[in-house]
């Protein structure tokens, strides 16, 4: 979060939208605190562009607050929210010179020259644009353009900066560098950022914390890393990174855990039962790729053991991603470093998996 934390807190109550029939957006309640950089992340038709649209003006809510800074602004049109925002187009102004798209803003309030020369100057030597207010955006890089659309938005100290998707339309290097160069522009702004992305990774790098959604509804928030290791259902579990799933039919305690019987036929140690679980809840054991250690048949291993075949080897960025198949031909993912000179096994080569009782997750399957 910004040091500064200048901007405006976000307090959404009851927040609902429906399309006839449709709902687009179940009621929702979420808090995003002064100065908080939040993502908003989940599949197409989840519901993001909704609620963010309904936070910015653009889309009428059916029912609930929309609270900046204490004040609800449900029925205040969209000029007169103290928002800015990014677009993933960036939607500048081809006939305008950049000084010109960047005090655009200024302008529609009425600043004087003088205002409005220092702010974009501090804004463009902010972007690390400095000199080129003259050009014209169509002369611009897609990350330069990039950090004009970032400008532009702030220019008027808005509490509120909405973006939605804004890096969806560069290449991944450039995507990448571009997440540096935001991250740094809130902690120079202070302001509060709603961030719109269906990239987990982006979102996990730029975040304070971030909102899971899906199907209209809010699944699970808190910080990247608290979701990944404590997800709410199998759908968070397997939307942020990979998971091997394990449907539950039994589970027993065993004095210092828990046996879980599966429908793959694959017995399982767990240490704790899922968060939240009632009877007759639906279970799934979740297995993260990285928790499973991989080696050759016979090899001693951890609280949970199973064999099978190598099915595929991917190497890719510095890991290598095994498919194993074992019982009746159910596929565990192993993902591990690549290791220089390591021998690893092939396809078809037998091998033994193994990972510890802790790393067995229990989560409800909705």
């Amino acid at each position: 979060m910004s040091s500064a934390a200048r901007g405006a807190p976000l307090a959404i109550e009851g927040l609902a939208k429906q399309y006839g029939d449709v709902v687009a957006l179940a009621p929702t309640d979420l808090t995003i605190e002064r100065g908080e950089f939040f993502a908003l992340i989940g599949p197409s038709g989840s519901g993001k562009s909704t609620l963010l649209g309904a936070i910015a003006g653009f889309v009428p809510p059916s029912g609930g607050r929309i609270l900046i800074d204490g004040d609800d602004v449900v029925a205040v049109p969209p000029y007169r929210r103290n928002i800015g925002m990014v677009f993933q187009n960036y939607a500048l102004f081809p006939h305008m010179s950049v000084f010109e798209n960047i005090a655009f803003p200024l302008r529609l309030r009425k600043a004087s020259e003088a205002e409005i020369r220092a702010r974009v100057e501090r804004m463009l030597a902010m972007v690390r644009l400095p000199g080129m207010g003259g050009r014209r955006s169509n002369q611009l890089s897609g990350g330069q353009q990039q950090r004009v659309a970032l400008a532009r938005a702030a220019i008027y100290d808005a509490g509120l900066l909405l973006m939605d998707e804004p890096l969806g339309a560069l290449d991944k290097n450039l995507r990448e560098e571009m997440q540096d160069e935001i991250k740094q522009f809130h902690r120079q702004i202070g302001a509060t950022v709603l961030y719109v992305t269906h990239d987990q990774e982006e979102a996990a790098r730029l975040s304070d914390r971030m909102a899971i959604l899906n199907h209209g509804r809010l699944v699970q928030v808190g910080r990247s890393r608290d979701l990944y290791e404590a997800p709410r259902n199998a759908f968070v579990a397997s939307f942020l990174g990979e998971a091997n799933l394990f449907a539950v039919r039994h589970m027993t305690s065993t004095g210092g855990g828990l046996a879980v019987d599966t429908r793959e036929g694959i017995p399982l140690a767990a240490l704790r039962g899922p968060a939240g679980a009632i009877n007759g809840a639906a279970v799934m054991a979740c297995v993260r790729p990285e928790a499973i250690e991989l080696a050759r048949p016979g090899a001693s291993g951890l609280d949970n053991r199973v064999e099978g075949v190598v099915d595929d080897v991917v190497h890719a960025a510095g890991t290598v991603r095994y498919r194993v198949r074992v019982g009746d031909g159910f596929a565990i993912t192993v993902r591990r470093p690549s290791r220089l000179q390591a021998e690893d096994p092939g396809v078809g080569e037998r091998v033994a998996l193994s990972w510890r009782a802790d790393d067995t997750l229990l989560i409800l399957k909705e």
